[in-house]
Formats: structure tokens, C-alpha cells, sequence
């Protein structure tokens, strides 16, 4: 087989390809470019999941960054563990091909517990007093302090939050040739999420993002010129395209006003009574599962819906089949944005009663994407001090917590999860083999198989 290395940079476009992107440039200049059409909700685990499996969402059941767990009655986003993910995966097929293949999954999600040889992702360390240390999980667990050893410790608070940089990025490709030089590989796939920040808090047209672009396009030259001599095959792709938004849909706020959305009230906050209301929606970015406790309310909720302003879409049965989403773990009713909106997770009518991690860095609990943690709130003078003193207290045992998260949705410059209206604002994907691109355009879901003849073609 033919060693080949796949880098997924978050939120590439065609668009955004140009004077800053040197090195992405060269590789389409002398191999091959194409737009990528994805799926529908366009967004992290769905779209890396059919890339694994070339299976569409209904088929390996990633319906979106998270999901309504119907049997315990929990919301549940960004978990990690792979036995979420149904169908067979590239490197299990590789190998069926091939025994002597290996292959290492470097930050692309659902890492924990999967069949690839070798594995590294987030994972940090939730102490009982609230406190949270950078960390990653493994595989196998003796490469954990082989890179921290000799990359340091992973910058978790520049992958996500406030924080969200560059130095996040720059770990992840000094890992990914670690790995690539150490363990040889056939196949290295490689999350580099650089783009994802600023896009988000700027939007697509800020100035700021050619220095984003040029940040990332050095890191990703550095990796394909060392592994492009060794002769090893290069792959560039990404999962979506960030567009400009000028406003957010609250979708949770209007279905309780109706009655349909019930909280419980814990010392005075508001915490969203999943399993206990009629209607409620998992909000992710552009795309919102809307799950109904009855059958006989589906038609009165969709109709709701369809009337708020920002709603372009609302998929039934039919609709979700139509686009690859019927699946049990989807909501009775899928809500697509317009294409300059996206969806609050927010279900409190009143700040003061916003729950305790509305205001915090908290992806695991709140139940819905907040797109909102990349901001410090601006009414919060001296913020830095504030959070290296707050830092401080929790090390030494108090129990605070960082609220440093506005609850001001119109900070969001830039949203992404619907398709976009035009290819080239969407996801990209480029080749140093223009022998083994598509004839047109790449479809999420001929992912896999593109990877495979990446493998094996001559």
C-alpha cells in the first residue's frame, strides 16, 4: 500500500484558498482541486463519521454533535467513544485489504476505544473539586507521556474557548509527524481546527482571517513537505464552510413560551427538563433536533417552527429520509437555519436564572453547541487577571467556577451545519494525486473509497 496522510483543516473553503495559502496552493497547483459537497447537519462528528464510513448520517447514526439519549433521558454532546459510530471504517477495510496496514487517528472524533492502531485525542482531567487539567487519551496509553515528554503538555485551553489559537493547531501537527516518523503508518489522518475560531467570532470576511490562513497554511507545509518526501500521498480536506451570520434563532425560548419546554429549578436556576417536556430542541450550530414526547403534538410544533423568523426548513419524515437523516436518534422534527442564522441552545427567559454553566466553558453539560465560550464577556473588566485569580483558588482546592461566557448570542459572526448556497463557500478537498480526484466534485460520502484507491491505486 501507499503511505498516505489525510489533513482535515477545519473550515477550509475554496473561497478562502488564495495569496495566504501558499502551500495549500502548490498542492492543488500540482495535483488536483475540487469543491466538496458534505451532509446535512454539516458539522464535526457527522461529517468525519461518513467520511470514515461513507455511510450518511442515518447510516452510522453520528445525527450531529450530540444527541437526545431517548433511554436515559440526557442530552449528550461531544462524546468520544466509537462504539457510537455504526458501519465499517476506513482502516477496518484497509486492513481486510492488507494485514500489514496501520493506521493512526490523530484528533479526528470518536478516538476512544476505536480499531486504529494507534490514537490521540483531548481528554482532560475532571477532578471532583470541579477542576479541569489539560490531558489526552492514547492508544496505546504508553504514547501519552512519550508526547508530553517531548511536545509538552497539549494546550487544551487553546483547542477550545476564549483561548482558541493557533498553539492548539501547531501541538497537533508536531504530534502528527511524531507519530508519522515513529510508528510509520499507512494511513495518518490529521484534525488541524485553526480556522474554526476565528470564522466563528469574525466571520469569513474580517481581515484578520488571511492571518488565520497563513498560520494554518504553514503548519500544514510543514507536514506535507516532510511526509511528500518520503514519497508518501497527500490529502486535504474539510467538513464544512463557515458563512457569515447577522443573527440567532431561539428556538428553545419560543417552545417554552408555548408551553411546551419544562425546567426544573435548582436554587433559583433554570436546568432544562429534558425527559419531563413536550417538545424541545438540540440546538448544533445551524441544524436543531426538535424532540417531541407525542406523536399527536409533532404537526403543532412543526407549525411553530416553520412561522419564526430565521427558519428556513423543517424536515419530517419524509424530509429526514430525503436527506440522509432518518435515523432514531433524530429528533421527531429536524430545523434547518437560514443561511444567515443559527440556533441558541438558550431555554431560560431570564439571565438571572440562567444555569450555573451558561456562563462557563462547559461543552459536556449544557445541552446544546454554545458557539458563545470562544468570547470573554466584554462587561467583565480586567477578564485575564480575573480568570489566572479564579485559576488560582480552584488549584488551591476552593470550589469557584470560571464565569467568563457572556449570554450575548449576537458576539457570533459565523455559523456553518446547512448546506451552502455556493460550492465554493463550502468544504474543499485537494490531492497531491490528480490521477485519483473525481472527475467534478468530491461527495462526502465517496470519502472513504477516494482514501482507499489513495492506498492502493498505482
Amino acid at each position: 500500500m501507499h503511505r498516505t496522510v489525510v489533513l482535515n483543516v477545519v473550515g477550509l473553503t475554496g473561497e478562502l484558498l488564495g495569496d495566504a495559502t501558499p502551500n495549500l496552493k502548490r498542492l492543488a497547483r500540482e495535483g488536483a482541486m475540487r469543491p466538496l459537497q458534505t451532509v446535512v447537519p454539516a458539522v464535526t462528528c457527522t461529517v468525519q463519521s461518513t467520511f470514515t464510513t461513507g455511510l450518511l448520517p442515518s447510516g452510522h447514526g453520528c445525527v450531529a454533535n450530540g444527541w437526545y439519549f431517548r433511554d436515559i433521558a440526557e442530552v449528550n454532546l461531544w462524546r468520544q467513544a466509537n462504539q457510537l459510530v455504526a458501519g465499517e471504517k476506513i482502516w477496518e477495510t484497509a486492513r481486510r485489504l492488507d494485514p500489514s496496514f496501520t493506521c493512526a487517528k490523530l484528533f479526528w472524533w470518536y478516538n476512544m476505544y476505536s480499531s486504529a492502531d494507534y490514537a490521540v485525542t483531548p481528554r482532560p482531567i475532571y477532578w471532583a473539586d470541579g477542576l479541569k487539567l489539560p490531558d489526552i487519551y492514547t492508544e496505546p496509553a504508553s504514547l501519552r507521556d512519550e508526547l508530553v515528554f517531548r511536545l509538552g503538555e497539549f494546550p487544551l485551553f487553546n483547542f477550545w474557548g476564549p483561548n482558541a489559537n493557533i498553539k492548539s493547531t501547531q501541538w497537533i501537527a508536531r504530534c502528527a509527524r511524531h507519530v508519522y516518523d515513529t510508528r510509520r503508518p499507512t494511513l495518518t489522518l490529521v484534525y488541524l481546527p485553526h480556522l474554526d475560531y476565528n470564522l466563528q467570532r469574525l466571520g469569513p470576511d474580517h481581515p484578520a482571517i488571511q492571518d488565520d490562513l497563513r498560520a494554518v497554511d504553514a503548519a500544514c507545509g510543514e507536514l506535507i513537505d516532510h511526509v511528500r518526501n518520503d514519497g508518501t500521498r497527500v490529502m486535504v480536506l474539510s467538513e464544512y464552510g463557515i458563512t457569515r451570520v447577522s443573527g440567532v434563532v431561539h428556538i428553545n425560548r419560543v417552545l417554552r413560551e408555548h408551553g411546551l419546554l419544562r425546567v426544573r429549578v435548582e436554587r433559583g436556576l433554570e436546568k432544562l427538563d429534558a425527559g419531563g417536556s413536550d417538545a424541545f430542541a438540540v440546538a448544533d450550530h445551524q441544524v436543531a433536533h426538535v424532540y417531541v414526547r407525542r406523536s399527536t403534538r409533532v404537526a403543532e410544533v412543526r407549525s411553530l417552527i416553520e412561522a419564526l423568523p430565521g427558519v428556513e426548513a423543517v424536515l419530517d419524515e419524509e424530509g429526514k429520509r430525503a436527506m440522509g437523516l432518518l435515523h432514531p436518534r433524530s429528533g421527531e422534527l429536524v430545523a434547518i437555519a437560514k443561511q444567515d442564522r443559527w440556533f441558541s441552545y438558550y431555554y431560560w427567559l431570564d439571565d438571572d436564572k440562567a444555569p450555573e454553566f451558561a456562563r462557563t466553558v462547559d461543552i459536556h453539560r449544557k445541552p446544546g453547541y454554545d458557539p458563545v465560550e470562544l468570547f470573554v464577556d466584554p462587561r467583565l473588566s480586567l477578564a485575564p487577571a480575573r480568570a489566572l485569580f479564579t485559576l488560582a483558588k480552584k488549584k488551591l482546592g476552593f470550589r469557584y467556577l470560571m464565569r467568563l461566557t457572556p449570554l450575548n448570542s449576537s458576539l457570533v459572526q459565523g455559523s456553518h451545519g446547512r448546506l451552502t448556497d455556493r460550492l465554493d463557500q463550502g468544504p474543499v478537498f485537494l490531492t497531491s494525486e490528480p490521477h485519483l480526484a473525481p472527475p467534478d466534485v468530491a461527495h462526502a460520502c465517496d470519502i472513504k473509497g477516494i482514501v482507499l484507491s489513495h492506498l492502493t491505486a498505482g
